[in-house]
């Protein structure tokens, strides 16, 4: 089943063409992780795969905007988890919340990101997180791109918990061919 779905997940999402990436560099492939996100039928069996990987006493699942919100909401929908939907900074007006939908403070959350390259942006959600008053220790994606998002990750006390590496996905789409 997961073969099958690194399969499908790469043949909506992998791309040829002229990209530039966000690196400066060109390259002839691309890889829109949004592709397989607003996909119905892909992000349902995404999430399938990946609601056996939440951690046991998890009681929010904290959606990183942008990507992170949709694969969040599919969870909630198959593990009955509430949500949160994380801003990369609090909004300046009206509530002003860093976290949106379910409260965050004193409860053990659980990251949920797309693609997990560099860590960047999870570290900084996840200090944002904690001084919100979250209990932050986990964080899983459907994506992980590159080891040392892994070991920045780990650094700053974080399982990770992905359900494809970037080269499965390689690896299966080329299988195919």
């Amino acid at each position: 089943m997961k073969n099958s779905l690194a399969r499908e997940v790469y043949k909506v999402a992998h791309l040829t063409g002229t990209f530039t990436l966000r690196s400066g560099q060109i390259s002839s492939e691309y890889f829109d992780k949004y592709l397989f996100e607003s996909n119905p039928a892909v992000l349902t069996k995404v999430a399938d795969e990946l609601v056996g990987l939440i951690p046991e006493g998890i009681e929010v699942l904290a959606g990183l905007e942008m990507g992170g919100i949709p694969i969040a909401t599919a969870l909630s929908l198959k593990s009955n988890i509430s949500t949160a939907f994380v801003r990369k900074k609090a909004k300046e007006y009206g509530t002003c919340k860093l976290a949106e939908g379910t409260s965050i403070e004193g409860k053990r959350i659980c990251i949920i990101e797309d693609v997990i390259t560099t860590g960047g942006q999870v570290i900084l959600s996840t200090n944002d997180l904690r001084d919100a008053g979250a209990i932050v220790e986990d964080v899983i994606c459907v994506i992980e791109r590159n080891p040392e998002g892994r070991r920045k990750l780990e650094e700053i006390g974080l399982k990770v918990h992905s359900l494809f590496k970037m080269e499965e996905l390689i690896d299966a789409g080329s299988s195919r061919r």
